[in-house]
């Protein structure tokens, strides 16, 4: 009897997911200035906290800044780019992340007035104190669009930029592009990876055991924009593939995508859509690489607006962050889904008006996961326990 009981106990334990963290979270100042907008994050070699963010000028311009958060203290502000004229949309987030021994690589998208021209931009470091001047990331200079930018590190100081290009403009279609850039920013390599996707969504990319791992929303010919993923292991691309079969279909920009981390070779997709009309954030886990992705959960709980932003810790877990329309405004939500697929509470961080609060972003630390958004004002920051 007694092996019996032994057996259903486990048995049970199997079937029953294992139940995810319960997240608090405690406010704490940052360096970024009055205005302060578009923060991102990224986390230096030894697993301290990079915050970037965008400081406006009364010229219309605007500053790129970084600090360092480590040991509960911020470095001081260094400035990596002055009187640019940013692209002020929150899907189009600058980034800022070392990529080798001592060498630093930050990227952002410009636009011009009353024009469709983006162009995406890089500044390098050696030190990440004295930055070059800034150089554009690819090889076509049309007045077209060129942005929706994510940057990974390739280990040798240089970084791989993933971005879209539209040389035929809103006629289409919309490519997928990587740009390999050397330590000094210099563009070296340019490829297309999809000849048809999503106009106006961002790109999003991870590095897994075995390479990198872009997410990106896809397009048909039938107007299905679902979110994609492919990889490159061994020097080669593997084909694109759907992780979701939402068939979210819609004759127009839905400016919200995918956003994706990995650890080792585990890895997590966290995604809007609002197919069938029915608006939500899903989360997807792979334990190969991003080679297969197991079924979705959705994380949202109410009229999701997306935004998403995830990370993974050492076990496999992952949060997740998200934008949700509330009785009275808009709230950032957060919540802690385990490696198992149980999501846990609701936890709400800021609210208020859209535009405002910006685009939402999570990060990863050795030690814990920070938030930052914005409140109108300037950019707010909170760390998670």
């Amino acid at each position: 009897m007694q092996s019996f009981h032994f057996f259903l106990l486990s048995a049970l334990l199997v079937a029953a997911p294992a139940a995810a963290q319960n997240l608090n979270a405690t406010p704490f100042s940052n360096p970024a200035g009055a205005g302060s907008l578009q923060p991102n994050w990224s986390v230096t070699s030894d697993g301290a906290a990079i915050l970037n963010w965008v400081e406006p000028a009364k010229d219309g311009s605007g500053a790129l800044k970084y600090a360092v958060w480590r040991s509960g203290a911020w470095s001081q502000p260094v400035t990596i780019a002055t009187h640019r004229h940013f692209f002020r949309h929150p899907a189009e987030v600058p980034e800022v992340m070392q990529t080798g021994a001592g060498h630093w690589m930050a990227h952002w998208v410009e636009n011009q007035e009353s024009s469709e021209a983006e162009y995406v931009y890089v500044s390098s470091s050696t030190g990440g104190t004295h930055w070059t001047p800034p150089l554009e990331a690819h090889r076509d200079r049309s007045p077209l669009q060129h942005g929706l930018a994510s940057m990974a590190a390739n280990g040798d100081g240089g970084a791989s930029v993933f971005w879209l290009e539209a040389l035929k403009g809103e006629d289409g279609p919309v490519y997928l592009m990587r740009s390999v850039v050397d330590a000094s920013g210099k563009e070296v390599n340019e490829e297309r990876l999809d000849d048809d996707v999503c106009a106006c969504c961002p790109t999003a990319v991870a590095r897994t055991a075995k390479g990198l791992l872009v997410a990106y929303r896809d397009h048909t010919v039938k107007n299905i924009r679902d979110i994609a993923a492919i990889r490159l292991e061994n020097g080669k691309w593997s084909q694109s593939k759907i992780i979701n079969n939402d068939n979210w279909q819609i004759d127009a920009c839905p400016v919200n995508a995918a956003a994706v981390a990995a650890k080792g070779d585990r890895a997590v997709i966290a995604w809007y859509t609002s197919a069938h009309d029915a608006p939500q954030v899903k989360l997807v886990f792979s334990a190969d690489d991003g080679a297969t992705f197991g079924k979705p959960v959705v994380v949202s709980t109410g009229h999701a607006l997306g935004y998403t932003s995830v990370v993974l810790d050492d076990g496999g877990n992952a949060t997740v962050s998200w934008l949700e329309q509330g009785a009275v405004g808009v709230r950032v939500l957060i919540r802690a889904v385990s490696a198992a697929g149980a999501a846990g509470p609701v936890l709400e961080l800021g609210k208020g008006d859209k535009s405002a609060l910006g685009y939402p972003k999570i990060v990863r630390t050795a030690k814990e996961t920070l938030a930052a958004w914005g409140d109108g004002t300037k950019i707010r920051t909170a760390s998670m326990h």
